[in-house]
């Protein structure tokens, strides 16, 4: 559901200079742009969290939120989602099952957190230290297999042709789910990069897509909060269109996350893997030998 009060398209003008005369001259057009709303999230009306997104595929967000944040491990924990519009925000009561939610509620109390995220950060609010850095519960035990190197050909357009909403707006970061044939299956966009990727989470696991096989690529930079929600949700490989941080590098590798960066003009970088330790091995050279234009 949209805002009915909004306009199609936001009126504004652009100051050229006119040849042989002092003045400008006020060239008029019309835009549409991505829509932000303010979504708080509460777990059986339990106030929790505060974002600034896209009004866009709010129950995949909801689900993928709560699985990227630790709140639920299944999403048959979430027994219903409800959505009430309110002008620029949107709040989103999410139903817990008794267990989940006393589990919930004891980590709170325990947690003091009060979240309040903007729509560039996934980390905002957080009152602790070792909240942000706290060492995960489970590490599968090795690396999954790298995706082929022909399926990363052309990422960037791929991401570009998935993209509709930012093909008219722009502004919106994109999270897409890729197959083990190489097909786009899933693509989810907001104007933050976390809350694409919940998106894209949500989405997947309520059409039970295995995300440990294939692989996710997002169009924003990879931070450490990024590779942390990617492997909470046991997401195999996670291609970024930006180089990752050095710690978003150490904890894939701690997580046994594949981890790639794809530049506009190079091949692909592969930063983690069960490969990486051997310079010499022949799947990743293969990999990073591949043409991403």
């Amino acid at each position: 559901m949209t805002n009915s009060k909004r306009p199609h398209g936001y009126t504004f003008y652009s100051a050229e200079p006119r040849h042989r005369a002092s003045h400008n001259v006020r060239q008029y057009g019309k835009q549409y742009l991505a829509q932000e709303n303010a979504i708080a999230i509460s777990y059986n009306g339990l106030n929790h969290a505060v974002m600034l997104a896209s009004p866009e595929a709010l129950e995949d967000f909801a689900i993928g939120y709560s699985l990227s944040a630790g709140i639920v491990t299944d999403k048959r924990q979430v027994l219903d989602i409800e959505a009430q519009h309110r002008d620029d925000a949107v709040c989103l009561d999410v139903t817990l099952n008794q267990r989940t939610f006393q589990q919930f509620k004891h980590r709170r109390a325990h947690e003091r957190r009060s979240l309040a995220g903007s729509s560039g950060c996934g980390l905002c609010g957080v009152e602790a230290l070792d909240q942000v850095l706290a060492p995960q519960s489970a590490s599968p035990e090795r690396h999954q297999p790298l995706p082929p190197s022909e399926h990363l050909l052309q990422l960037r357009e791929r991401l570009n042709r998935a993209q509709l909403h930012r093909n008219v707006s722009g502004a919106l970061h994109g999270a897409i789910y890729v197959d083990t044939a190489g097909n786009t299956a899933v693509c989810r966009e907001d104007v933050g990069r976390h809350n694409a990727l919940d998106k894209l989470i949500g989405a997947c696991s309520r059409t039970d897509l295995p995300l440990a096989q294939g692989f996710v690529a997002v169009s924003s930079r990879c931070g450490l909060e990024l590779v942390q929600k990617a492997t909470r949700c046991g997401i195999g490989t996670l291609v970024a269109l930006a180089s990752p941080s050095d710690i978003a590098v150490r904890w894939a590798r701690t997580y046994k996350l594949n981890l790639i960066h794809v530049p506009a003009r190079a091949a692909p970088r592969v930063y983690s893997s069960d490969e990486i330790a051997s310079t010499d091995n022949p799947v990743t050279d293969r990999l990073c030998e591949a043409s991403t234009v």
